[in-house]
């Protein structure tokens, strides 16, 4: 495929998405947090569904999970689907969430745990943590944009260049409008990747196989131990614990999506949210697992599974006019992450950072503050991603249970008054700094991954540094006080 034709494909797309950014951001309350990150707190269901989905599905979904499916088999499906039944917590927390945001004006979940456990020093490790274990996970993401249009433009485009266009889209529609202007972009984003992606699924099975029953019957037939769990070896158990429990608990650990519990413009618009998200993770869920599966009915013998989707893109039976749009749909998936990360982590060093420690501190300053590292957090994460670094990869994977140490003090927040900040600030340093340990170092005690000892160890710190320090109990008794009425005003459980 030319570079010509591509770069025609995404200058439309760049330019549609700059209108749609330009757009949201009229009627913006200038000087103001609130609208900027958290689009005034007044999104509808529908926007809010798309927005979350789009944040939520990177470009790991059909690239990462179709390699799963490619290299695991069925049990793929089964690491997926223990995602999506995690919104059980959005469903839980998330009305939580909401009613403190709105009561305390909280800008990041981060401030909320500084303001619940009233510790400065607390928000900022909480703050420094996302950033740590989130600028190389959103490195990946450009990584595979350019890898991808490397690969579309047989070496035309250079890797390079794919990162940098990646970069100036996410930049400039976060920049722009700030949450109104992703929100709005995401929307567009996550029907372009559902759009395109059922398309390209459909290609596949008439062109390539007949339709469903023929593939499915091909499958059985070539690949009946893929069908069958742990399948090949890949999803021992071990590896499917640790790669599922941090995933299940992805909606609460990691800031970029917690923080889209506060958009909602009331609660019926939050079950909106979570219902759309459903619908839409299921679907996506199901065609990159065909995809995966596909891509080894085909090619079976790849030498790495990652390359399932873009060689299923090679093949004639894909028009290249569906595999370009493919390949936007993918680049859509993981640009909505990185925009949203980096108006996420902006928003933590204004809000848990600046404001805390500024004598000086306004809300536009604040703002502003927030508004100029936009720019410097996107480009840490092209210096990231420019150099192709393996540690960026194992970072990456160790993000997961990293993030997954902030779990047991947000739990603590709402359920428990005997929660203090020492063991919250303990929990996040040490259990984080195992997490870290053991992915680079490839070490497994007992055969448990390093998602399932953070979590172990964060929650026995919590615990036992809590049991061994003084708690803030009148903030506790407001803020559990408050959460309490309100959920039995509303009849919510």
């Amino acid at each position: 495929m030319s570079a010509a034709y591509i770069f025609s494909f995404l200058a439309g797309y760049f330019v549609l998405g700059t209108v749609i950014a330009l757009l949201a951001r009229r009627g913006m309350v200038k000087g103001s947090m609130d609208d900027f990150f958290l689009a005034n707190r007044a999104l509808g269901g529908l926007v809010s569904a798309l927005t979350y989905s789009a944040t939520t599905y990177s470009a790991f979904m059909l690239i990462g999970l179709a390699g799963f499916t490619y290299a695991g088999g069925v049990g793929a499906l089964g690491f997926e689907l223990i995602y999506l039944s995690g919104l059980v917590l959005v469903a839980f927390f998330g009305p939580r969430f909401w009613l403190v945001g709105k009561r305390y004006n909280y800008v990041t979940p981060t401030e909320m745990l500084g303001d619940r456990y009233q510790s400065k020093a607390l928000s900022v490790i909480a703050a420094a943590a996302s950033v740590l274990f989130l600028i190389p996970y959103s490195s990946v993401q450009l990584i595979g944009i350019g890898k991808l249009m490397q690969g579309l433009s047989g070496g035309e485009i250079s890797f390079l260049t794919g990162l940098i266009f990646a970069t100036v889209f996410a930049v400039t529609w976060a920049w722009l409008g700030g949450m109104r202007a992703i929100a709005w972009t995401d929307s567009l984003q996550a029907l372009v990747m559902i759009a395109v992606a059922t398309a390209s699924l459909l290609f596949v099975m008439e062109r390539g196989f007949g339709g469903f029953g023929h593939f499915f019957a091909e499958l059985e037939v070539s690949h009946p131990q893929w069908l069958a769990v742990p399948g090949p070896s890949f999803f021992h158990f071990q590896a499917f614990l640790g790669l599922s429990l941090p995933w299940f608990f992805f909606s609460l650990s990691n800031p970029q999506v917690s923080q889209r519990l506060f958009v909602p413009r009331s609660l019926s618009q939050m079950r909106i949210m979570v219902m759309g998200f459903l619908i839409f993770g299921f679907i996506y869920t199901l065609i990159s697992i065909f995809w995966g599966f596909s891509a080894l009915l085909f090619f079976p013998d790849l030498p790495d599974p990652d390359l399932a989707t873009s060689s299923l893109l090679s093949l004639e039976i894909v028009p290249s006019a569906v595999a370009i749009v493919v390949m936007l749909g993918i680049t859509a998936a993981a640009i909505s992450t990185v925009n949203s990360i980096v108006l996420t982590l902006s928003s933590m060093v204004s809000r848990d950072i600046f404001k805390r420690f500024s004598s000086a501190s306004t809300e536009t300053l604040e703002l502003a503050v927030g508004k100029f590292f936009v720019p410097l957090f996107a480009f840490a994460i092209f210096l990231f991603a420019s150099r192709d670094l393996d540690l960026i990869a194992a970072l990456s994977v160790a993000s997961s249970a990293g993030l997954l140490v902030m779990v047991p003090a947000l739990v603590g927040a709402f359920f428990w008054k005997r929660g203090t900040a020492p063991a919250a600030i303990w929990s996040i340093l040490v259990a984080g700094a195992a997490a870290a340990f053991l992915q680079f170092s490839g070490m497994r005690p007992l055969g448990l991954w390093p998602g399932i000892w953070s979590g172990i160890l964060a929650t026995t710190l919590f615990i036992a540094i809590s049991l061994l320090t003084s708690p803030p109990l009148e903030k506790a008794e407001e803020f559990m006080g408050f959460v309490k009425s309100e959920l039995n005003r509303k009849k919510i459980i």
